[in-house]
């Protein structure tokens, strides 16, 4: 990816994570960029493209920071608890519309991302279970992958407005809340001792 590329899909991922995708066009895109209508599609043929551009760039990028998390050499609830608020944070941050906007008027790229997010969230929870299980953690009697299919869907889960509605719930929110409901389903009793004192130090 060119260096001006990179930085129009940087810029075009804040304005959405700020304002929605939506609201955002490509002549408005232009003006907060300072760019062209005319360079804007030198880059992208339209919005759409620019769209799936964004969230794979988003997916990699998330994958990388998940992978620096895993390379710290943490226990596996540690090691979750910190991929854990990594993912928060991230959500935390995203507009409102986001998520609808995006399945009402990207479908395709939705898809996309969906797609991709699913599969490197499968393959770094695999590994933390069979991290959890070798250091006494996790029970040995899990069946992984059903564990982590669920897990992986409650994704979908923490932006339903039916279930959590914004102005009750903060995806950060309803994100930690799970993350201590799945470990305290999956731990050992040293794996709970592990967790409560994570609570606590955390005040999570």
């Amino acid at each position: 990816m060119e260096k001006n590329e990179l930085e129009l899909i940087q810029q075009s991922m804040g304005l959405f994570m700020r304002l929605g995708i939506k609201s955002v066009t490509m002549d408005e895109l232009s003006r907060q960029l300072g760019i062209s209508k005319k360079t804007l599609y030198k880059f992208v043929s339209d919005k759409n493209e620019l769209v799936d551009k964004v969230l794979t760039y988003a997916c990699d990028s998330d994958q990388t920071g998940i992978q620096k998390i895993c390379d710290l050499g943490l226990n596996a609830i540690d090691e979750a608890f910190e991929i854990s608020k990594f993912v928060s944070d991230h959500i935390q941050n995203m507009h409102p519309s986001i998520m609808f906007d995006l399945q009402k008027y990207h479908a395709q790229a939705w898809n996309n991302f969906r797609t991709r997010k699913k599969e490197n969230i499968s393959e770094c929870y695999v590994a933390n279970m069979e991290k959890g299980i070798k250091e006494g953690l996790y029970r040995d009697d899990l069946n992984i992958p059903v564990i982590v299919n669920y897990y992986v869907e409650r994704f979908d889960i923490m932006f339903d407005e039916e279930l959590f509605p914004r102005d009750k719930f903060s995806p950060s929110e309803i994100y930690r809340e799970l993350f201590r409901y799945h470990i305290r389903g999956i731990a050992t009793e040293k794996g709970i001792k592990v967790l409560i004192k994570k609570i606590k130090k955390e005040s999570i």
